[in-house]
Order: C-alpha cells, then sequence, then structure tokens
C-alpha cells in the first residue's frame, strides 16, 4: 500500500514538473503576428527591399505559409529544419541573419517563434 502511494505521488510531481516546463500554446494572431510586425514588416512586404529580394511577404498568415522566391519559410510542427527559425536564431549564414542589418530579437521573441513553429505554425 505505502509502495504504490509513493509511486503514485511521484508519478504525479514528474507529471506536474513536465506540464510547468511545457510552453504555453502560442498564437498567431496574438504572438506571433506582433513580433513579425515590429521585427520583419518594415522589410517584408510588397514594395519594400527584403520582399523584392526574397519574395516573402511577412504581412499576414497566409503569405508568410506561402514563403518566397527560395520556397516555405516555415515547416509546421520542425523548427529546426524552418527557415524562418534558422534565420532568426543565427544558424543561416551571418550575411542572411533577421532581421537584417539589425539587433538580433530578443531570446524570449526566438524562443516564441520556435515553439509556434513546433506547435504546427497554426493559425489562431
Amino acid at each position: 500500500m505505502c509502495k504504490r502511494f509513493i509511486v503514485r505521488a511521484a508519478l504525479l510531481s514528474a507529471g506536474l514538473v513536465l506540464t510547468a516546463c511545457s510552453p504555453k500554446n502560442v498564437s498567431y494572431s496574438k504572438d506571433i503576428q506582433p513580433i513579425l510586425g515590429k521585427n520583419c514588416s518594415e522589410c517584408h512586404v510588397p514594395g519594400k527591399p527584403g520582399f523584392d529580394a526574397s519574395g516573402l511577404d511577412t504581412s499576414s498568415y497566409a503569405s508568410l505559409m506561402k514563403g518566397g522566391k527560395f520556397g516555405s519559410l516555415v515547416k509546421p510542427g520542425d523548427a529546426f529544419t524552418s527557415a524562418l527559425n534558422m534565420l532568426v536564431e543565427g544558424r543561416a549564414h551571418p550575411s542572411i541573419r533577421m532581421p537584417h542589418g539589425k539587433e538580433k530579437l530578443p531570446a524570449a521573441d526566438i524562443e516564441t517563434l520556435k515553439n509556434w513553429v513546433n506547435q504546427g505554425a497554426k493559425n489562431d
């Protein structure tokens, strides 16, 4: 009886720790669009240099998911191979790190983008 109680208590505690460490559900409209609007849409909208060079428009979910001249930017469920994450995390060549010519995004924003992509890059 006592052993079962201890095992159950340990499993419950482990579950609570894992739940507490899990990232919150990331919302495109509440979390991602503000990051993109502040850091990307200055250049990556039609008529701006970033759009002209890459074909990438970050002004809407649909245009972001469409990608640009070099293919898709977001691979839902896989932040490690998504170009968006590689570019903002600095895992791509330094000459194409984003945002181009500006300070690296804050770690919290990079983590939010990573979590959103890993959670399936949903439009919510």
